[in-house]
């Protein structure tokens, strides 16, 4: 495990679970922790936010002293089109297309791009990202040859699997293992992985295989540490020895997964701030309140509130910029396109 995130672990997660407790503790300045040591790593505090772009994506924002700002990307899917998948009509056939503006204006100018699998609802903006903004993407080696069929510069992409400790020089972040989501089958959308690149560019949904599930915990120097999942399913030896302060968890769509919400936290060692993901109609524009897909958020509270009772749940909406202990910063404005 990462021995720089298990030294610094205890005090972050004292401090959340206090707040979760509905104690009067702020989230400590970069000189201290809860436990009196000192930040990540020696370096001055970097202040985050986050902004939920529906899904399990994320937009990380980090400020430090003397830099530019620096954002990270997590499956940053911001098109949103109409399969037909939330109206029972699912076509496999639907075209990839991406929205530029759109996608410029929620995603910015990311230098990193996590990728937890290579499905449409989490790949499909990132090979246009990755060409306009040159950010590097971080994932298995599907996404590297989907990504290569788009014409994305090989140089510009790390392959992953998990067990990586990737220092960027404020912030790290580790890869752990992962697994797909499953339906009531056993089985889910598109598996398969490539070990070349297509003969040419994926044009579907269902040209996009799943090619492996990773997990990305992201710990910026002197702020909490964040575990975002991209599927409802992981490898609990893999997520063992994790222990992030904030979990971005993505809510089951079946009772496939044994146990699934109960093992997940008590691998994770019972984050002080769980999130979640992947509950929302991810066909709506993001201009609409998220609105629930029938696939259990109020199980996956329940379960989790059961489990971990002293944790704080954050129930994301699209609007809102939190900030590095996931409390809300501000509202974004409404913006003039519409739904």
């Amino acid at each position: 495990m990462n021995t720089h995130a298990r030294h610094l672990g205890p005090g972050r997660r004292t401090l959340l679970r206090g707040a979760a407790l509905g104690a009067a503790v702020p989230l400590l300045p970069a000189t201290a922790s809860a436990e009196g040591r000192a930040p990540a790593r020696g370096r001055s505090s970097a202040p985050v936010s986050y902004r939920w772009l529906g899904t399990s994506g994320w937009r990380i924002d980090l400020r430090q002293k003397k830099q530019r700002n620096r954002t990270v990307l997590v499956d940053p899917y911001v098109t949103r089109f109409d399969t037909g998948l939330f109206s029972g009509s699912f076509d496999p056939g639907t075209r990839l297309r991406t929205d530029e503006a759109l996608v410029r204006e929620h995603a910015g100018t990311p230098e990193v791009i996590c990728v937890t699998h290579t499905h449409w609802d989490h790949l499909n903006d990132v090979p246009h990202l990755a060409r306009s903004t040159g950010a590097r993407v971080i994932g298995t080696e599907t996404t590297y040859h989907v990504l290569r069929s788009f014409g994305v510069d090989a140089g510009r992409i790390s392959v992953v699997k998990g067990g990586e400790v990737l220092d960027f020089d404020g912030y790290v972040i580790e890869v752990a293992s992962s697994r797909h989501s499953r339906g009531g089958s056993y089985s889910y959308f598109a598996p398969g992985t490539l070990h070349a690149p297509p003969a040419a560019a994926p044009r579907t949904v269902a040209d996009l295989p799943e090619g492996d599930t990773l997990a990305f915990k992201v710990t910026p120097d002197g702020a909490p540490s964040a575990l975002f999942m991209g599927a409802s399913d992981f490898d609990e030896r893999s997520f063992r020895g994790l222990e992030p302060d904030i979990a971005m968890v993505a809510v089951a769509s079946s009772a496939s997964t044994h146990r699934y919400v109960p093992r997940l936290l008590d691998a994770l060692g019972r984050p002080g701030v769980v999130v979640p993901v992947h509950w929302d109609d991810f066909e709506r524009p993001l201009s609409l309140p998220p609105r629930k897909d029938g696939t259990g958020l109020d199980d996956f509270l329940a379960q989790a509130r059961a489990v971990s009772p002293d944790a704080r749940y954050v129930v994301p909406d699209y609007r809102t910029v939190y900030g590095a202990d996931l409390r809300p910063l501000r509202q974004r404005p409404e913006r003039a396109r519409g739904a």
